[in-house]
């Protein structure tokens, strides 16, 4: 098969959600799960594949989501992104979420495009675009309030749904340059884990 096929896989939040993007066409399944992605998507990419008369050999590339977003889940959607793409010999573009999030806002809005996304915390993730897909800066995190009033005052079309469109994802991956695009999660906040101190065994 010579047309191009794309598989994106969207991990990072409640849902799993699976789009093939070939020639136009956009076949996409979405269900909401908020546990247990790793048990259940290699059962559910298997039928959607069969559903759609595909074979992974048909798969040209794959593109998923590296967040922010769910820890467990991004890892989970990453590693199996880049075990296939390894096992099939074809490539896998790293998506960011708050990237794939400005694909959604209209093309035609003549200011800017704010992505600013609840991090918790009293914190927001947050990054301007000037059109879908094209960054202004990059992305960084800033107390709630102040990153809704501050894109406010600029007048700046905002996207607060942290809900990822994966058929429009499957779109831009189809054609998009996949050196830019590494298949590694996107951290925008400090991790929080931090070095074990208790049962330490003290060095001589």
């Amino acid at each position: 098969m010579n047309a191009r096929i794309t598989l994106a896989i969207d991990t990072s939040g409640p849902h799993l959600q699976l789009a093939l993007a070939r020639g136009g066409e956009v076949a996409m399944l979405v269900e909401p799960l908020t546990t247990g992605h790793a048990e259940i998507l290699f059962v559910r990419l298997a039928s959607f594949l069969e559903q759609n008369n595909l074979a992974y050999s048909d798969l040209t590339r794959i593109a998923v989501t590296t967040g922010p977003g769910s820890f467990t889940g991004l890892r989970i959607g990453i590693s199996a992104a880049r075990g296939l793409g390894l096992a099939l010999g074809i490539r896998v573009l790293g998506i960011p979420n708050l990237f794939a999030l400005s694909l959604q806002a209209p093309a035609s809005n003549r200011n800017p495009i704010a992505i600013v996304l609840d991090a918790r915390r009293s914190e927001a993730y947050a990054q301007r675009f000037s059109a879908p897909g094209k960054p202004l800066d990059e992305a960084v995190v800033l107390p709630h309030a102040e990153a809704k009033a501050q894109y406010d005052m600029l007048g700046v079309h905002l996207v607060s749904d942290p809900r990822v469109d994966i058929a429009l994802l499957a779109e831009f991956a189809l054609n998009a340059e996949s050196e830019e695009f590494p298949p590694v999660p996107t951290y925008i906040r400090a991790a929080d884990a931090k070095p074990q101190t208790k049962k330490r065994i003290a060095r001589r």
